[in-house]
């Protein structure tokens, strides 16, 4: 019998093991102590997937499991950086004259922030050594490169003096480099939610994020309270182990077949039509007359599901905040169908892992994150988490599919100093 693999969370704080893990391997690496430690959390988002580049709404939690940094800034501008994933291989890079897509594999995502910062101005920024721990797995949707790029965000802000991770409106331009880090260096096309959820999140609580172009701060993100123990309730993530990769062009593939769809319909993005479809008085009405006006089947498709998916996002507010679980979990179901059958971003992985959820008393079922492999999340009784995951555990096995991985989500904090 097959048993599934429960991630634990590497503690946090100035005392806690993963703190504790990536001083050391800094230490045995460059010969001498970090200038500090700092970490960011993954993220898994609830509800409102694929809409952050289509300026609409998402609702992501940060992760208890973290990424930490241990770091020194250097007097030069190269930069040297180790993983526990491979502690006997150093990387290397130099930050003069880099251009984008000048460092490939994982190096490229922490290179990467450090010439974002550098690319709009902030020329005190000079190369560093770090060593890299964590518990957020890897390539399972639940963004460790979001992770990874946040605390070297943070970091870099600590030790250069930069001056923007002490406010929630400073850490969007930390934020902004973490993005252009993987979109320009690492290849890999994000919108923006995942860094935002590493960098703004609360314990306890999700984000509710617009991600309409040209709002404040304040405006972008509200706090909204997630309290699953109250209502009697766990969240299980689960990382089906199907490999999640989203730079070989995808993801890039469905941006873009959203960007011409915006076109073709003459407006800046989708969130425009989705709140022209919410206000009016025949919803589903509206939806049908928008898409008749796309001649592209695939462009139909990818934009009936933006549409409801931004609309299931202050649905499921709704409901979680009345207590009404059962609403909550059909909205799950609601946008796992649409990413399966209208978003085509899902495996037979993922696919499996909600039938089995679903079959065997979940509320609802999604898959999380980008798609293509990755993470499935479902809202379950308190309890029920663990024999779950078994029993998905025992289907994939049945199938021939790799362990799956579980991983116990609670709301946790963002991006911080550690040590």
């Amino acid at each position: 019998m097959s048993t599934v693999e429960f991630v634990e969370a590497l503690s946090t704080g100035a005392k806690g093991q993963g703190a504790q893990e990536a001083a050391a391997l800094f230490t045995k690496t460059f010969g001498q102590a970090p200038s500090g430690v700092w970490s960011a959390p993954g993220r898994v988002n609830l509800i409102g997937e694929h809409t952050d580049y289509n300026a609409g709404l998402c609702l992501p939690i940060a992760l208890p499991h973290r990424t930490f940094i241990a770091l020194s800034p250097r007097e030069d501008t190269q930069v040297r950086i180790i993983s526990s994933f491979d502690p006997s291989k150093s990387e290397h890079a130099e930050l003069s004259g880099l251009q984008a897509g000048g460092v490939t594999g994982w190096a490229a995502y922490p290179v990467g922030v450090a010439w974002a910062l550098r690319q709009v101005g902030f020329d005190q920024v000079r190369g560093f050594d770090a060593a890299f721990v964590s518990s957020v797995p890897v390539g399972s949707g639940l963004s460790s490169s979001a992770a990874m790029t946040c605390s070297t965000a943070l970091a870099l802000d600590d030790v250069y003096g930069l001056g923007f991770g002490g406010s929630d409106q400073g850490r969007l331009r930390l934020i902004e480099a973490a993005i252009k880090s993987e979109n320009d260096m690492a290849g890999a096309s994000t919108g923006g939610m995942d860094q935002s959820a590493s960098m703004r999140c609360q314990e306890g609580h999700a984000i509710l994020l617009d991600c309409r172009p040209g709002l404040s701060a304040l405006e972008s993100v509200k706090q909204v309270a997630f309290d699953l123990q109250s209502k009697g309730l766990e969240l299980l993530v689960l990382d089906t182990q199907a490999f999640h990769q989203l730079n070989d062009g995808q993801y890039a593939a469905r941006r873009k077949s959203c960007e011409d769809a915006a076109a073709a319909l003459g407006v800046d993005n989708l969130r425009v039509v989705a709140d022209q479809v919410a206000a009016a008085s025949n919803p589903q009405q509206a939806l049908q007359e928008v898409i008749a006006k796309l001649s592209d089947p695939t462009q139909r498709k990818r934009v009936r599901h933006v549409i409801t998916e931004i609309g299931r996002v202050g649905e499921f507010i709704e409901a979680f905040d009345a207590g009404d679980i059962e609403r909550a979990g059909e909205l799950f179901d609601a946008s796992h169908d649409s990413l399966r059958d209208d978003y085509e971003v899902t495996v037979p992985e993922l696919d499996t892992a909600v039938e089995v959820a679903r079959a065997n008393g979940a509320y609802g079922a999604r898959m999380t994150g980008g798609g293509f492999g990755g993470s499935i999340i479902a809202l379950v009784s308190e309890g029920q988490a663990k024999p779950l995951a078994e029993q998905i555990a025992q289907e994939f096995e049945r199938k021939g599919f790799h362990q799956p991985r579980a991983l116990a989500a609670l709301p946790s904090s963002s991006t911080a100093r550690e040590a």
